[in-house]
């Protein structure tokens, strides 16, 4: 490629080295921008997880697109490939600087029908333009260095995206506002440009006019291999979506940890493509190892250590992503098949996000589709015997190893059946630890053998979480939405009722003469708790109470007869669960005829009149996720705008995973609250109870019903607020941390406010 006369003018390494630079740039920003526009979009649209979903699946979808014009594009010659892909950039640069459109979205806003919309009004042409170039550049690659392989740069362009991802929330997010960032992106889609233009000056001047790109001289894929990239692709996309869904559910819904499973999906594609036989394959090898260990442990992972099982989860996305993407890359056709390989590999992407991301919800009542998918993942991964006795175990005429592999999969469904009883709950119960022992071990003397594997995987997913899963599916014990899974349960006890949310108590009901007891976060000690009962003294017989978040409806029994009571509440599931399933009876009992609005909390206050409210509770968290928009320094504005000149704001900020009373005292201290935090610990009671031996024990125990909660009221009126928070001298002042910068619509990081993560060695 040194001489002049094949049009490039460059040396080898300066052509590699270029194509390498505008590929990585290209999918750095491509994957830079998903956070940051999901960010931007967070005040317009809320914060419901069908809002983080259906941006992914834009983006598979935009991603989709621009592979299919690449492709469109190979019956073109190179050169006018070239002329016709600067101008699709030139033109979608009329969209810079990048941001959202300036649109009033209705009230009623559905997040499935509006940020499809609306994301792809805002970024759409942008986005389409730099998805083409992974694919386009590739090809120019070939062409301009006649015909070397183009694949090890799709290794650079997944590191690039990698690095888009990691970068949002480690170094842009935390330091720069959002108007900085768009200018960021801006600048750096001027500079992909001008080595797009590079890249073109490269390709040879005196192409044949009749052959568009590399002339097709490899046979063209079957169907059957069509499909196989297809089925390859849709696992790990699927497997990521489900991942994302876990960790935004019951960690937190924001950007810094959306991208983590997107980035290991990214890497995977970097490690599988680097052309790197001795690092996949010795992946692959582990790859059923892990998911026998703990594909089926995690599906019953103990909630005490969401951290240990998010990073068993990111694990096992990793290296299935890995194994399989590595496997369809040992697959993959000459390189005059590239465009329509990852044309395949994009279909395969988008049907496995429509599937976690948009089908399951609505088809299973749990998140069937994770063990489905660790199913199919073993099914799919390369397998080859652990050690050579095995092998020789599995030796034999096809008669003998079927005959060996039905008495695997018998063995297997003894020790499940043995594991299970009446009594089984999962992880914990001894019996089925043993159970499941047995079966792990059958099926490590399984791998190698795909189908006898699979049989023990389904096994062990059976006995850790999949029998009690379709117990519980079977009673009507659990609802679905796009929100989370919410479950009913009755305690170890007749004489309480259980909802949960995730990993997360939402709600106990006390059954009986007691069931209008406020009970868990809401108890009369709580801060919520003295606030409702001091609203009659503060404001009068006809307070005008609201709520944000319903939850099983534990805080309407602190209503009183006159009293205006509004309930926000974004999840109709929750609104058919405490008020029309039967399961519980807080609202029956205590508001009958209570005013529930749905909607995000924010958007919905933001259409109330001003000064309508004398007290708001704001207890909004799903499982332990903590809706970034509701905790801003706007949203803060908006409730004081709703709320009356003397009225209390009323926060719970109890979390097994940030700290945040410095996000609301920065708030406050913008705002011109006055603020005091309440931790609120459950009283101990002391029982005494008769040994085996006949002396006396005394043990103390706190009730379950009776929950520790942190809580922070806020007010402008510092008479008001003294009122409240002088009836205990438990509520301490709340003070502004220092060096913390609060957070706004146009800035806001969970790093500072992130707690130790907790493991089982703690």
């Amino acid at each position: 490629m040194s001489d002049a006369a094949d049009g490039t003018g460059a040396a080898p390494a300066i052509t590699h080295k270029l194509f390498v630079a505008a590929i990585l740039a290209g999918s750095f920003l491509l994957f830079l921008v998903q956070p940051m526009v999901a960010r931007m979009a967070l005040p317009k649209l809320g914060g419901a997880p069908a809002v983080w979903n259906s941006a992914m699946l834009v983006y598979q979808a935009l991603l989709l697109g621009g592979y299919a014009y690449a492709h469109w594009l190979g019956g073109v010659p190179v050169r006018r490939q070239a002329i016709i892909h600067l101008c699709v950039l030139a033109v979608a640069a009329l969209w810079l600087p990048i941001g959202l459109i300036a649109m009033n979205l209705p009230a009623d806003a559905e997040p499935a029908v509006w940020v499809p919309w609306l994301l792809g009004l805002s970024i759409g042409p942008l986005f389409f333009a730099i998805a083409a170039q992974a694919p386009l550049l590739q090809r120019w690659y070939s062409v301009a260095t006649h015909g070397r392989d183009p694949y090890a740069l799709y290794a650079a362009s997944n590191i690039g995206s990698f690095g888009g991802l990691l970068a949002y929330p480690l170094l842009v997010e935390p330091t720069m506002t959002i108007v900085s960032q768009r200018w960021l992106w801006t600048a750096g889609y001027g500079l992909v440009f001008l080595a797009v233009a590079g890249c073109a000056l490269l390709l040879p001047k005196r192409a044949d006019a009749s052959s568009p790109h590399v002339p097709h001289t490899s046979a063209a894929p079957t169907r059957k291999r069509i499909a196989y990239w297809i089925l390859l692709a849709f696992v790990p996309s699927g497997l990521m979506l489900a991942t994302t869904t876990f960790l935004t559910t019951d960690i937190v819904a924001v950007p810094m940890l959306w991208v983590l499973p997107l980035g290991l999906y990214l890497l995977s594609f970097s490690v599988a493509f680097s052309g790197n036989t001795t690092v996949t394959s010795l992946l692959a090898k582990f790859t059923p190892i892990t998911l026998i260990g703990f594909g089926a442990t995690l599906i019953a992972g103990s909630p005490e250590y969401a951290y240990t099982n998010a990073l068993i989860a990111l694990l096992l996305l990793f290296l299935v992503s890995v194994s399989l993407h590595a496997h369809m890359y040992a697959l993959r056709p000459e390189p005059d098949r590239l465009t329509g390989f990852y044309l395949a590999m994009s279909v395969g992407g988008v049907l496995g996000g429509v599937f976690s991301g948009l089908l399951a919800p609505i088809i299973f009542d749990w998140t069937y589709e994770y063990p489905l998918l660790i199913l199919a993942a073993g099914a799919l991964v390369p397998q080859v015997f652990l050690f050579p006795f095995i092998a020789r175990l599995w030796d034999g005429e096809p008669e003998w190893t079927r005959i060996k592999m039905l008495a695997a999969v018998l063995l297997v469904a003894i020790f499940v059946l043995i594991g299970i009883d009446q009594h089984f709950v999962g992880m914990g119960s001894k019996q089925a630890n043993i159970a499941f022992i047995f079966v792990a071990l059958v099926g490590l003397a399984s791998i190698g053998n795909r189908w006898a594997f699979v049989a023990a995987l389904a096994g062990a997913i059976f006995l850790f979480g999949g029998y009690r899963a379709l117990l519980m599916s079977a009673d009507g014990a659990r609802t679905r939405s796009y929100f989370g899974v919410y479950t009913v349960i009755d305690g170890e006890s007749p004489d309480r009722r259980i909802l949960t949310h995730g990993t997360t108590i939402h709600g106990v009901q006390l059954l009986g003469g007691e069931s209008r007891t406020p009970t868990t976060y809401y108890v009369t000690g709580s801060g919520v708790g003295q606030a409702m009962l001091a609203a009659p003294e503060l404001y009068g017989e006809k307070a005008r109470i609201g709520v944000v978040g319903l939850g099983s409806g534990t805080l309407s029994c602190y209503a009183r007869p006159g009293q205006n009571w509004k309930i926000f509440e974004i999840d109709p599931a929750v609104v058919s669960i405490a008020r029309d399933s039967g399961k519980f009876t807080f609202l029956r009992q205590c508001l009958p005829n209570a005013n529930i609005i749905i909607g995000d909390a924010r958007l919905r206050l933001a259409e109330q009149p001003a000064h309508s409210l004398d007290l708001l509770a704001l207890d909004a968290f799903s499982s332990d996720a903590v809706p970034m928009h509701l905790m801003t320094a706007e949203a803060f504005d908006t409730y004081g705008r709703v709320l009356a000149p003397n009225g209390l704001l009323l926060v719970h900020i109890s979390n097994r995973f940030m700290a945040l009373d410095p996000v609301v005292a920065a708030a406050a201290q913008r705002g011109g609250w006055y603020a005091a935090q309440l931790h609120y610990n459950p009283e101990t009671i002391f029982v005494a109870t008769r040994t085996k031996d006949g002396k006396t024990a005394v043990h103390s125990e706190t009730r379950v019903w009776d929950g520790a909660s942190d809580w922070i009221v806020l007010s402008r009126d510092k008479t008001m607020y003294d009122r409240l928070v002088g009836k205990d001298p438990n509520w301490v002042p709340l003070r502004p941390k220092p060096g913390f910068t609060g957070w706004t619509d146009n800035y806001a990081s969970i790093v500072p406010v992130l707690r130790p993560p907790r493991m089982p060695w703690d």
